[in-house]
């Protein structure tokens, strides 16, 4: 069987020269009828938001061929070809609010070429609603605005001062949206990040945002049922427990739905790799991590209201809400409580915590020009100690770990001095390994701070300062952490370490092996 090619139609994936279904155009009918005509919608990067408003605009403009065999092909007027303003910020960046609007004014010339419209204005501003209004002119029918990536001139910029002009230039210019609704049939914003419409749509107040509604939950992304169905052909001999252990998990109010760039990736060279991950991680995400001390355990039991999703803005940046709005986190789950809606968010699949957890090891935690090495040097010493049942071999790999940091990283690296550092390096570590790693494991008598569960074995971490009287490995057994686990059919071994500021490394490493 040949390879599958990743190249895109505008809403198929072709492969060897037939069509593969994922049909996403009910949607597209969907957000013809919704009530409001001014709409937007946020996702995770590389998870098709472009190949929709590729998609959308093919709709709009009556190109009824392509839509041959699909749900909208008996579903749609494709008579009216409306005028179309494609707006794309997503190639590129800008540093500069002079920038922002020569960008602006260069997308809107391409725009007005494409229909033989002459521009007078000399401002932004004003070539967006000149080119509005000449459309609808020529034309005789409203436009269509599509927008994609409308917030990244923030997002590039967000750690700067200049965020924030670039925030003000963005209203500025969406704001035509709102001063043209007389000659405007639809307008679609794709983005990142979910601003409060006190911010960048301040001056756009009647716009509705679709991110968190049940019905558009699917509206991106392939489904367990996409996946098995469109892709029957590319999946034999995969196992498809697997795959979505490593890809799938992502949950906006719907589904459990996989990113598209992870499945065509995959399905083309079959190695299960950090495909969307390795994108791009933006070093702001990582900087406001340190800044904010952050127990990394913490990400497997984040709670956020409501409101506390929509408080997003530049001033105003919740790390839990950044993580989940880039795909560092999606939603497990929701429930109502007091007449408040609460969202319990976790890390979506194996793929962003193996990834996750490895490149904040190396950039997080460990120091130097050759923190590779000693994350790798690490990682063998944790994995042969797993597998070969030595927790010897995790105490040394630990304490040589830290002993090998040297002392001036810790007088200038205020992260080093808090308890949460230690305890969130041996989960990254773990983590990154691949291994299931519970953090904060409860039973009825209590919570031991990491459990690590592997094919052959079960290892219960507690960890206390130097300075804590209680002893770490007698808290172990006085608890019974390990019982829950008695019918794994597996060994077991229970693991006291004590960290000690002073020296910065382990000062006592104490472990028994359960007698089953």
């Amino acid at each position: 069987m040949k390879k599958l090619p990743i190249s895109n139609s505008v809403f198929r994936e072709i492969i060897e020269g037939n069509h593969c279904y994922v049909d996403k155009t009910k949607y597209i009918k969907m957000l013809h009828d919704y009530p409001c005509k001014y709409l937007s919608l946020t996702r995770p990067r590389r998870f098709g938001k472009s190949l929709f408003l590729d998609t959308l605009r093919a709709a709009y403009a009556g190109e009824e061929e392509l839509f041959k065999g699909l749900y909208l092909e008996k579903e749609w007027d494709f008579s009216k070809k409306h005028p179309i303003i494609n707006i794309d910020l997503g190639s590129g960046s800008v540093f500069t609010i002079e920038d922002l609007y020569k960008r602006f004014i260069e997308i809107l010339d391409r725009n007005a070429k494409n229909y033989n419209i002459e521009l007078e204005n000399i401002t932004s501003i004003g070539q967006f609603e000149e080119l509005i209004i000449k459309l609808n002119q020529k034309t005789g029918l409203k436009v269509v605005v599509l927008v994609d990536e409308y917030d990244k001139p923030i997002l590039d910029n967000i750690s700067k001062p200049v965020a924030e002009d670039m925030r003000e230039g963005l209203a500025s210019f969406y704001s035509v949206l709102k001063s043209a609704n007389q000659y405007l049939e639809f307008v679609f914003l794709t983005g990142v990040s979910k601003f409060s419409k006190t911010s960048i749509f301040s001056k756009l107040n009647n716009i509705q945002d679709l991110t968190l509604k049940k019905e558009f939950g699917d509206i991106c992304g392939y489904t367990q049922f996409d996946l098995e169905n469109v892709f029957h052909d590319y999946l034999v001999d995969v196992d498809l427990q697997k795959v979505k252990d490593w890809y799938n998990g992502y949950n906006f109010l719907a589904s459990d739905i996989y990113n598209p760039y992870d499945i065509l990736l995959f399905l083309y060279d079959k190695e299960y790799k950090f495909y969307w991950f390795n994108t791009g991680t933006p070093t702001f995400l990582l900087n406001l991590i340190k800044e904010k001390k952050y127990y990394l355990p913490d990400f497997n039991k984040i709670e956020l209201s409501e409101a506390q999703l929509e408080e997003f803005d530049i001033n105003h940046i919740q790390l839990e809400v950044l993580l989940l709005q880039s795909g560092y986190l999606t939603i497990k789950k929701s429930y109502r409580k007091r007449n408040v809606t609460k969202f319990i968010l976790q890390i979506p699949n194996k793929e962003v915590k193996m990834a996750l957890t490895e490149y904040l090891g190396r950039h997080f935690f460990i120091p130097g020009d050759d923190n590779l090495i000693k994350k790798n040097q690490l990682s063998d010493s944790l994995y042969d100690g797993l597998y070969e049942k030595d927790p010897e071999m995790i105490k040394n790999g630990f304490t040589s770990f830290f002993e090998s940091i040297p002392s001036d990283w810790y007088r200038k690296n205020n992260i080093a001095h808090y308890e949460g550092y230690y305890h969130s390096l041996f989960y990254v570590a773990f983590t990154s390994l691949g291994e299931k790693v519970i953090a904060e494991d409860s039973n009825r008598k209590g919570v031991v701070d990491l459990t690590v569960i592997t094919d052959v074995s079960i290892f219960i971490f507690e960890f206390k300062m130097k300075t804590n009287p209680v002893n770490a490995l007698e808290q172990i057994k006085m608890k019974e952490y390990y019982k829950k686990y008695l019918n794994e059919q597996k060994d077991i071994f229970l693991l006291g370490v004590e960290f000690d500021e002073e020296i910065q490394n382990i000062s006592k490493f104490e472990w028994e092996k359960v007698d089953i």
